[in-house]
């Protein structure tokens, strides 16, 4: 049981698709994301109200590019948009565990095991049991606990991994996406509804 303490602080925003190429192309640019941000909060490239309110999207944003390797920083660039959409879900996994174990541990499983529907009941569950290793999770309110819940599932929608209807959508993965991840982990595969079969050849 992994008991790494969880970060919930994901209710700014939702997947940023366009807002994250942008400064995916940024940092490939300039190569230093205190930069990047200097050059966003300028120049106002997110076209946000307020300073802070730039600041803190601006934040958003970057710890999770982060967490994206270049070769993948680059696909996310210049790729098309459903596989812009994957990488981003892939850097919202690996900045948050509980987003990460719950894509492996609930969209997966329910996946492989061909139950297509997921419902608010499915993140209740998974969130009740965590709550038995992560006391964290027994400090957040219920109305925080519902908002994170409604981002979560609003990024899944956006990323095509779940319909209007809360019904599974199989990702599709394509082979260079594929091939781009598996290069720093194969673990990470978990975190999209596909079949085994679709993974054969990525060993490491």
């Amino acid at each position: 049981m992994n008991t790494e303490k969880y970060s919930m602080s994901f209710t700014t925003g939702t997947l940023f698709h366009r807002e994250s190429v942008n400064l995916a192309e940024l940092y490939l640019e300039k190569g230093d994301w205190r930069e990047v941000r200097d050059k966003v909060i300028a120049s106002n490239l997110l076209q946000a109200r307020t300073t802070n309110s730039a600041k803190r999207i601006c934040r958003e944003i970057c710890s999770r590019l982060k967490h994206l390797h270049k070769d993948e920083l680059e696909i996310l660039v210049e790729g098309d948009h459903q596989e812009q959409a994957y990488l981003l879900w892939l850097a919202v996994c690996r900045r948050y565990r509980f987003i990460y174990d719950f894509s492996a541990e609930v969209l997966r499983e329910r996946f492989l095991s061909l139950r297509y529907d997921l419902g608010y009941e499915d993140y209740d569950a998974f969130f009740n049991a965590k709550m038995e290793w992560h006391e964290e999770l027994e400090r957040i309110t219920t109305t925080t606990r519902n908002k994170l819940r409604q981002v979560l599932f609003k990024m899944l929608r956006e990323t095509e991994l779940l319909n209007s209807g809360n019904s599974i959508i199989p990702a599709m993965l394509s082979a260079r996406l594929i091939n781009v991840i598996c290069r720093h982990s194969n673990r990470d595969l978990r975190l999209f509804p596909v079949m085994e079969r679709q993974l054969e050849g990525c060993a490491k």
